[in-house]
């Protein structure tokens, strides 16, 4: 806030009320990306519960059920050119409780940040984050991987990349929530460690959600209308969509460069 010049008898503009600041235009916005992602993601595990069969295998893999089959990680089948392979393990999941994992955090944290970045740019920082972590898994193990991991862990980077931005709006506040983002971040690189865990994938994920977080997340500034305080985004949708180049192409990239070696 500018202060008055000395001798001046203007006021200083009254100290706006955290409660009383606004992301304008996005008030009351339901996060249906979030609700969405979770409806599908869902259906898929129901449909891979309903379609078991021990005798179900691919490429010499018992797979159990007909969506990991068609569409789990496994790097001799994307080297032969199924790339929807790329991007389709973060639909699956292993068990109740790898689902559940999973979409509680989306829940929790998904519709703060939809908030903030809006629907379309939530789902593209979504669906690039999957991307990236099945890239980087593509790229150093051989184990078959899925889950919703990567993306969770894109979001939970471009959360972090949004506060730490944003740091000198939500003071305490923002101090508070990049603390429990770390706290929650540690916890998982430790849990990405333990065998059969694609700690290769929680990387990729966080990097390419951080990227695109780098150049996309909103930045805001303190505004004042006659409708009140409000929180203005100086980042155009340009840098929204040169953020999903860069991640795209960089991914991609890295992905050709392991098919055509």
């Amino acid at each position: 806030m500018t202060q008055p010049a000395p001798g001046s008898d203007a006021q200083p503009p009254e100290e706006p009320q955290s409660v009383q600041v606004e992301v304008r235009n996005r008030q009351g916005q339901r996060p249906w990306v979030v609700y969405a992602l979770l409806a599908v993601t869902i259906l898929v595990f129901l449909l891979q519960l309903g379609t078991q069969d021990p005798r179900l295998a691919i490429n010499g893999m018992a797979c159990g059920n007909l969506p990991t089959c068609i569409g789990v990680k496994i790097n001799q089948l994307i080297l032969e050119g199924q790339w929807w392979r790329l991007i389709t393990p973060i639909l699956l999941h292993g068990s109740v409780l790898h689902l559940g994992f999973n979409m509680y955090a989306l829940y929790v944290l998904g519709p703060e940040v939809e908030h903030h970045y809006g629907h379309l740019t939530f789902l593209v920082l979504y669906l690039l984050s999957g991307f990236s972590g099945v890239v980087l898994s593509f790229m150093f193990t051989v184990q078959p991987s899925l889950g919703a991991s990567s993306s969770i862990f894109g979001m939970l980077a471009a959360h972090a990349v949004f506060v730490f931005r944003n740091r000198n709006i939500f003071g305490a506040q923002g101090q508070a929530v990049m603390r429990s983002i770390l706290n929650v971040a540690l916890i998982n690189l430790l849990i990405s460690l333990t065998p059969g865990v694609d700690g290769w994938g929680h990387l990729g994920g966080a990097i390419g959600g951080g990227l695109f977080a780098g150049l996309a997340a909103p930045l805001y500034k303190i505004e004042k209308d006659e409708n009140g305080y409000f929180l203005a985004n100086q980042t155009s949708a340009g840098y929204v969509w040169l953020a999903s180049a860069v991640v795209l192409l960089l991914f991609a990239g890295l992905a050709a460069v392991k098919l055509l070696g």
